[in-house]
């Protein structure tokens, strides 16, 4: 598949999220006449159980997923590359905690931890990716302390240590640049994963509550009618889809992209 199909469609996401926020939706308005109607000139994709139009309900379900996925991959890409590049640099006692503690978070399977969170914290977006960036970091903590113990022993680092320069400016100007490739490719890939857990905790009640919309919620509500109104589903289902299969296309490409500029500067520098 072409690079620039996934990329419209990740483009035309966005898009649509932004507008959500612009355009005059309605996406709570009953109109008991329309209760489950096909697809149709009306309404191009139908309208749900209680006869809401499906397409702005879709468009404000975009948006949570994008805000969602923007906050979580954030926090996570922040706080943890913070905390694995301070961990390996320092060494010692820190990096034995750090190690200890990714140990305990992998122990549980990301998506129930979430869950057991979410339950916890409560219903809502806001609670929806405190337990996600909770159980997000851990991967870009472990990306980042790999990336560090490998880059820290270096000739340019030694030197900047041996010309007197702080630990903080190592860090940021020495390390920092060279660990940015995996940890955008990792955020990258971070997105589909996000986007594929707050659809999964709204279906399970534990993201948006009605009747906000939300992908995994309108799935959730769908699943009673699939015999007699399969779009209720299929609607947001392939939204899922197309974003998260465009995410981990691009992501791939990029990663084949940044390789190939390792690969030949590694041929120029030896």
């Amino acid at each position: 598949m072409r690079v620039w199909l996934p990329a419209c469609i990740l483009g035309g996401w966005t898009l649509l999220a932004l507008g959500a926020y612009l355009l005059p939706l309605t996406p709570n308005l009953i109109h008991l006449e329309q209760i489950l109607t096909p697809p149709g000139q009306g309404a191009w994709l139908g309208y749900d159980d209680l006869g809401r139009d499906i397409i702005p309900r879709l468009l404000v379900g975009a948006q949570t997923s994008l805000l969602v996925a923007l906050w979580v991959v954030g926090l996570s890409s922040l706080l943890g590359t913070l905390i694995g590049t301070v961990s390996a640099y320092q060494g010692g006692l820190w990096d034995k905690v750090l190690v200890q503690l990714v140990d305990i978070f992998l122990a549980f399977p990301g998506i129930l931890l979430a869950i057991a969170l979410a339950g916890l914290l409560g219903a809502g977006i806001g609670n929806v990716i405190i337990a996600l960036t909770t159980v997000g970091w851990v991967g870009y903590a472990r990306l980042s302390r790999a990336q560090v113990l490998s880059l820290k022993h270096r000739e340019h680092v030694m030197a900047a240590q041996a010309l007197g320069s702080g630990k903080l400016r190592i860090m940021t100007r020495h390390l920092l640049p060279l660990m940015a490739a995996p940890l955008i490719i990792e955020a990258t890939f971070g997105i589909a994963a996000v986007v594929i857990a707050e659809a999964g905790l709204s279906f399970l009640g534990l993201g948006v509550q009605p009747p906000e919309a939300s992908w995994g919620a309108m799935i959730r509500d769908g699943t009673r009618y699939m015999l007699v109104a399969p779009h209720l589903v299929l609607a947001p289902g392939v939204a899922i889809f197309a974003v998260v299969v465009s995410v981990n296309l691009l992501g791939d490409r990029l990663r084949d992209i940044l390789d190939s500029r390792t690969i030949t500067n590694k041929d120029r520098n030896p």
